[in-house]
């Protein structure tokens, strides 16, 4: 089985035996480096993560003898399998692909790792990365010391994990001006989550301007339904005309999700009596 095919194929198309695939080459030190990262990044996909391969993943990150590049890829890797068990929970297990003591392993190592001096530092941006993506206590405070840092890789880092970690609204507000476009996207994708409402000028002033960057102007479009769901249709009408097609997506997707929200509003006013109380 070919990784490259692999990559090019939708994970819903993958054949049955591609996480042994994965793991044979993950646990193999004679495969080529491109090969290993390569398969780490695979494993990412929920359509194949285990058990096994999360532990392999585990394993990756703390073995000093591996380079920095897959150590990082596969911390990164675990994020997407962090954030799903974090938000489904595990009343139904069968439902989720790992346990909840995996889970609490995983976490539990991932801040250990962390927090070794040892561990370079490009492994342990990709842990924060990826652990923050189910929030624990440990992160605020790491979040906020990284941001700080004066570092420009460990505030990119900062504000990625802003938009899983609430309680940020100054430090992403500050971010929206940073001269780093990958900052900006992701401070505005944090505004949008949280929805930060001093933002919202930044955000509509990068709608409107001509200059834009085209990531930025995605993020700021996406952004515009938890801001201002009630003006996105205004803002966003002229693009829906664009000729580049994935801005005229990214526009009717934010109005019909602005849409969705305040219908679920309305709904949720009906569901209130006049006493404050619920009908």
């Amino acid at each position: 089985m070919n990784l490259k095919t692999l990559k090019e194929t939708a994970p819903w198309n993958w054949p049955e035996g591609t996480d042994q695939v994965l793991l044979s080459v993950l646990a193999n030190s004679s495969e080529s480096e491109a090969d290993r990262l390569l398969a780490a990044e695979l494993a990412s996909d929920l359509a194949v993560v285990n058990t096994t391969l999360v532990n392999a993943l585990l394993t990756l990150i703390a073995d000093a003898q591996e380079g920095e590049a897959l150590r990082g890829q596969a911390a990164i890797s675990l994020g997407p399998v962090l954030e799903l068990c974090d938000m489904d929970g595990f009343e139904e297990p069968s439902e989720v692909p790992i346990t909840q003591e995996l889970f609490g392993q995983v976490q539990s190592k991932l801040k250990q790792l962390y927090f070794d001096g040892v561990v370079p530092k490009e492994v342990k941006r990709r842990i924060l990365e990826a652990s923050s993506r189910a929030a624990a206590e440990w992160h605020h405070d790491a979040i906020h010391q990284a941001f700080l840092s004066g570092d420009p890789n460990w505030q990119l880092t900062s504000v990625f994990c802003m938009g899983y970690v609430g309680g940020f609204d100054a430090e992403i507000l500050k971010a929206l001006t940073s001269n780093n476009p990958a900052i900006q996207y992701l401070a505005i994708s944090a505004a949008g989550v949280w929805e930060v409402q001093a933002a919202w000028p930044h955000v509509l002033g990068r709608l409107v301007a001509d200059d834009t960057e085209k990531p930025i102007l995605l993020a700021a479009i996406d952004a515009v339904a938890s801001l201002r769901p009630k003006e996105a249709q205004e803002v966003l009408s002229d693009l829906l005309d664009s000729e580049d097609d994935d801005i005229a997506e990214a526009a009717g997707e934010a109005i019909g999700m602005a849409e969705e929200r305040l219908k679920g509003h309305t709904e949720d006013d009906e569901a209130i009596s006049g006493d404050g109380t619920l009908n």
